[in-house]
C-alpha cells in the first residue's frame, strides 16, 4: 500500500475532552447513588420504598445519558486518507462527505481556553461558497486536521 493511501488521521469526537463537566455530572449521576444505597443502606431502607427507587432512578438515568452520548460520538468519524478528506455521521441511516483536498477551500477551527487545553475544537471545511460544506464538533487534536489538509493541498498543487 502507498504512502498516498494511508490515513493520517482517523478520529470520533471526543467525549471527555469535549465536555468535562458535563462527563463529570453524569459520571456522579450514575456513582453518588450506588454509593450511598451501599453505604446508607438501612437509613435509606427504613424510609419506604420510594427513596431507594429514586436512587436507582438517577443512576440508571445516568447510564442511559452516557449510553446516548458514547453512541453519539461513536456515529460521528473523521478521516482524511490520502488526498482524501472523509466524513460519515451517522448509526442507522448514514451521511457521507467525501472531499478531495483540491476542493477544499478553507478550514477553520474554533477552540475555547478549555478546548486548547484539552485539545479539542471544532471544525469547518469550506469548499466554495460562504457556507461550510460540513461542521463537526469536538474532534481531538483539530490542528493537526488542518494541517494535513493544507500540506497535501499544497503537495497536490
Amino acid at each position: 500500500m502507498s504512502n498516498d493511501h494511508q490515513t493520517a488521521y482517523d478520529s470520533h469526537p471526543a467525549m471527555f475532552r469535549n465536555h468535562p463537566l458535563g462527563y463529570l455530572i453524569v459520571l456522579l449521576l450514575i456513582i453518588v447513588p450506588v454509593v450511598a444505597l451501599l453505604l446508607f443502606r438501612e437509613p435509606i431502607a427504613g424510609m419506604g420504598d420510594f427513596p431507594p427507587a429514586m436512587l436507582l432512578a438517577a443512576t440508571g438515568l445516568g447510564i442511559v445519558i452516557m449510553l446516548y452520548w458514547y453512541l453519539k460520538t461513536r456515529a460521528t468519524r473523521l478521516r482524511i486518507t490520502g488526498d482524501e478528506v472523509h466524513l460519515e455521521e451517522g448509526l442507522i441511516s448514514k451521511h457521507h462527505v467525501d472531499l478531495h483536498v483540491g476542493q477544499i477551500r478553507a478550514v477553520r477551527v474554533f477552540q475555547g481556553f478549555l478546548d486548547r487545553v484539552l485539545r479539542v475544537g471544532r471544525i469547518e471545511v469550506f469548499t466554495t461558497g460562504d457556507q461550510p460544506e460540513f461542521v463537526v464538533g469536538g474532534m481531538p487534536n483539530p490542528h493537526r486536521v488542518r494541517d494535513l489538509v493544507r500540506n497535501r493541498r499544497a503537495n497536490a498543487e
